[in-house]
């Protein structure tokens, strides 16, 4: 049996919190769930902090790559640019650069234009691409939410040495980066996500 196959006897700590009996059925199963687990957990206080200006981890997370784009496209201006010169990014680019990939952009970007934080338009080359941007609204609540996150964030994680995380990140990007690896071979080979 192969290492990765013998469930973590040392460590009752994620067992003990969800009340599992047993032992877990392999490492990788373990360590899955101790990842989902402890995302959902770490996620809980921001998801409530966005609320507060009727945001979720998703619409910040456009927000945030929005303001980016501004930035970049807006250097000649401002540190943003005029808000009525904006060019923006098209929304399928948005969805690819999210870091939780959701499957409809569009009902978020709806929601970012109901709260006045972004517009979108149509491209005038090609119709059929959309493109959204950041107004100044949207850029105001990430202003108020920057410090606040970045201190939530060393609330988390900030009791881990620059080596640990480091190596938190190194295994997670590992990780991540086989996930990917074998979709794509999946979809290549036409059996589609290989979940």
């Amino acid at each position: 049996m192969s290492p990765n196959r013998v469930a973590n006897t040392k460590s009752k700590g994620l067992a003990a919190e969800i009340g599992k009996k047993g032992p877990f059925q392999s490492a990788t199963q373990e360590a899955y769930l101790n990842l989902i687990r402890t995302a959902a957990i770490l996620s809980n206080q921001l998801e409530r902090l966005f609320k507060t200006r009727g945001l979720s981890e998703s619409t910040y997370n456009i927000l945030r790559i929005l303001r980016g784009v501004a930035a970049l496209q807006g250097v000649a201006a401002s540190k943003y640019g005029d808000p009525t010169t904006r060019q923006g990014l098209p929304l399928t680019e948005i969805g690819e650069r999210m870091i939780a990939p959701v499957p409809d952009v569009t009902r978020l970007i709806d929601r970012l234009e109901q709260l006045t934080f972004a517009t979108r338009r149509r491209c005038e080359k090609d119709r059929r691409v959309i493109y959204a941007c950041i107004t100044d609204a949207g850029l105001d609540v990430l202003r108020e939410f920057d410090e606040a996150v970045l201190e939530t964030h060393d609330a988390h994680l900030g009791h881990m040495s620059h080596q640990e995380l480091d190596q938190m990140s190194a295994l997670l990007e590992k990780a991540r980066l086989s996930a990917l690896k074998r979709r794509n071979d999946g979809a290549t080979k036409g059996t589609g996500d290989a979940r």
